[in-house]
């Protein structure tokens, strides 16, 4: 793991400085891609009610083009989201034919209509067509930063491009905080120290055993007052039958959304539910694909979507979720997932910057949480959440290769 050899593999590609454009070389194409294990070790333990995390398996892309461009995605692989795990996304990247795929392009729009049309192998049994979501994503966002860098184009574009309709630039983002596993005094403090530090919303992670999820909520709204946005994440956490004596109890607390609150399985039991609380419902773990959001429109089964850029497989299917949920009525959120990267941090703070209407957006927790950043940027919002857009070619972040080699744990080529 980040072997002296890893190290001087990653020095030998370096993309140009700002890009070169499509004068240049108007027929661009792929020349490399390769997969990497990263797995990131992180400062805390993160719990909830599905899982207790201490490091992050991720999966990182390398994208490199003929011009020399070089382009990073990344995936995170969790099988309790999205049914796949780090093995089976490498896997599935040796089973997936990317050379019929991968055509010459000549401007930003042709490579984003090809990152577009990106398919992997078939999974058998896959109904929710999710299972190779993070793949998918990494190979994506590496296809569409290598691409951006070469014609000085930032990631955000691809909304106007694909969804004018979403698109609504801004210079700055407002992210969440979170409240995780803190409990009695502690959790009082953490709520105080958000407050002071400005958060407009707050969620907080319920439906952990042995917590007392009404007294948390009490004290975090007596701390935080009655202008803040709190929203709860159950994580899958209750039954169909204690869910609805759950969420009535905390609604007294003024919590503005209830995240996942029944299991995947039980489905089919969120309208009922929906019925029986003032709540609205947010989807995560039943929202991975364009499936999931046709079947949560049929049974009126929610009212939020929580988007995730790995877990619904790109920035683009994510842009198309979005388009979908405007469509139907339906609200949505930018979240994201323990462990990202700089590189999923900055996919997100692109799509955050460049989407219309997101009720709350969650991530680039980059220094709090990621024990050695990726990126030569520090993207971790500042006071309030708030964390300026990035302008730059691509995703617009510098990956810093030796970080990246110190954290690999195996690579496979891909192309090249």
């Amino acid at each position: 793991m980040g072997s002296a050899d890893s190290r001087a593999e990653f020095s030998q590609v370096k993309a140009p400085e700002g890009g070169s454009r499509g004068p240049y070389n108007p027929h661009m194409r792929i020349v490399e891609m390769t997969a990497f294990h990263v797995r990131v070790p992180l400062k805390r333990v993160i719990r909830h009610a599905s899982y207790e995390r201490r490091e992050s398996d991720n999966l990182v892309i390398r994208c490199v083009l003929s011009d020399r461009s070089v382009g990073y995605g990344e995936g995170l692989p969790r099988e309790y989201v999205t049914g796949e795990t780090i093995d089976e996304a490498f896997q599935l990247l040796r089973r997936s034919e990317f050379a019929a795929q991968l055509d010459r392009c000549h401007d930003f729009p042709t490579a984003v209509a090809m990152a577009e049309r990106l398919t992997l192998a078939p999974i058998p049994g896959d109904d929710r067509a999710c299972q190779g979501n993070a793949a998918r994503c990494a190979v994506e966002l590496a296809i569409l930063d290598a691409y951006g860098r070469a014609w000085g184009e930032p990631l955000s574009h691809v909304t106007k491009l694909l969804a004018p309709e979403l698109y609504s630039p801004r210079q700055r983002i407002q992210y969440s905080g979170v409240i995780a596993t803190s409990r009695g005094v502690k959790v009082r403090l953490v709520a105080l120290l958000m407050r002071l530090y400005g958060f407009r919303d707050i969620k907080v992670k319920v439906g952990i055993p042995g917590y007392n999820d009404r007294s948390r909520l009490h004290g975090i709204r007596r701390v935080v007052g009655p202008n803040v946005d709190l929203r709860v994440d159950a994580n899958e956490a209750w039954t169909a039958e204690e869910a609805a004596r759950r969420i009535r109890e905390l609604e007294r607390f003024g919590i503005s959304s209830v995240e996942q609150p029944l299991p995947h399985e039980r489905f089919h039991d969120l309208p009922e539910l929906r019925r029986q609380i003032q709540t609205p419902i947010m989807l995560d773990e039943s929202l991975c694909s364009l499936i999931d959001a046709h079947l949560a429109v049929e049974l009126q089964a929610a009212d939020l979507f929580n988007l995730r850029i790995s877990k619904c497989g790109g920035f683009i299917p994510t842009l198309r979720l979005a388009q979908f949920a405007r469509q139907h009525g339906i609200g949505i959120q930018l979240g994201c997932q323990v462990g990202e990267t700089a590189i999923l941090s900055a996919a997100g703070r692109h799509f955050a910057g460049s989407v219309a209407d997101l009720r709350h957006v969650e991530g680039s927790y980059d220094r709090h949480l990621v024990h050695e950043p990726l990126s030569d940027e520090d993207l971790t919002f500042g006071r309030g959440g708030w964390a300026p857009l990035l302008v730059g070619s691509g995703l617009g972040v510098s990956i810093d290769s030796e970080a990246l080699s110190r954290q690999v744990v195996r690579k496979e080529p891909l192309i090249g």
